[in-house]
Order: C-alpha cells, then sequence, then structure tokens
C-alpha cells in the first residue's frame, strides 16, 4: 500500500480558505436567522400591541392619545421591518463577498425567508398606516 502523497502549500491553503469561507458563511446564515427572529418579534409583538390598544379604546378606556395605538403599533413594525431589512441587506452584502471565494446560490433558504418577511413586515407597516388591519 503507498502512501498519499503530501499536498502541497499551496493546495493546504485552497483547502483551509475553502473551509473558512464555508464558516463565514454558516456564520453569516445564522446572523441572519437571528435578525429573522428580532423582526418576526418586533412584528407579531407592534401587531398586538396594536390590536389590544384598539380594543380597549373601543372600549372606553382612557388612553393617552386616540393615535396610541396606531403609533405604538407603527413603531414596533416599523422598527422589526427595518431591522429584517437591515439584517437582509448585510447577508447579501456578506454573500456577495464570499462568491468572490466559491460559488455560492443566491437564494439560499434563509435568504429566501428573510425577504418574505421583509415583505411581511411592510405589509404589516402599512396596513396599520391604512388601518386595513
Amino acid at each position: 500500500m503507498t502512501e498519499p502523497e503530501p499536498k502541497s502549500a499551496n493546495e493546504l491553503a485552497q483547502v483551509r480558505t475553502d473551509l473558512a469561507a464555508g464558516r463565514t458563511m454558516m456564520a453569516a446564515d445564522r446572523s441572519l436567522m437571528a435578525w429573522i427572529r428580532t423582526a418576526l418579534s418586533l412584528d407579531s409583538f407592534g401587531f398586538t400591541i396594536y390590536k389590544l390598544l384598539t380594543d380597549f379604546a373601543q372600549k372606553g378606556a382612557a388612553l393617552p392619545n386616540g393615535e396610541t395605538p396606531r403609533n405604538m403599533g407603527l413603531f414596533l413594525t416599523g422598527l422589526g421591518s427595518l431591522s429584517m431589512i437591515m439584517g437582509t441587506l448585510m447577508y447579501w452584502q456578506t454573500l456577495k463577498e464570499l462568491r468572490q471565494l466559491q460559488p455560492y446560490r443566491t437564494w439560499r433558504p434563509t435568504f429566501v425567508v428573510a425577504v418574505l418577511m421583509s415583505a411581511f413586515g411592510l405589509f404589516l407597516f402599512f396596513g396599520i398606516i391604512r388601518r386595513v388591519l
């Protein structure tokens, strides 16, 4: 049985670069998932507060301002939408940089979920503005 030929320094460097790029891509995916969780929490909490305060106001509860439910809902869903868009843009930039080292698919599952969450957050935000929801 023959021993495998030792790899050259360039081959070892390429293997290490590939592994580092893979680890960086997985870290970017995890970071984007954290942005998604945060945005989902803010969006759902904002919508819940909006609906809850609207119900309180309709039942005659004294609120500091007639626009309090709307303002709270807009603040939280706007913050959630903004954080989702910022996280998606950060991910896109990281993906663009990593694609210079290795070919990564653009439409990775975390990116698809982030785009859908961005659209959902904007829908909530504008739904509250227009008082459709």
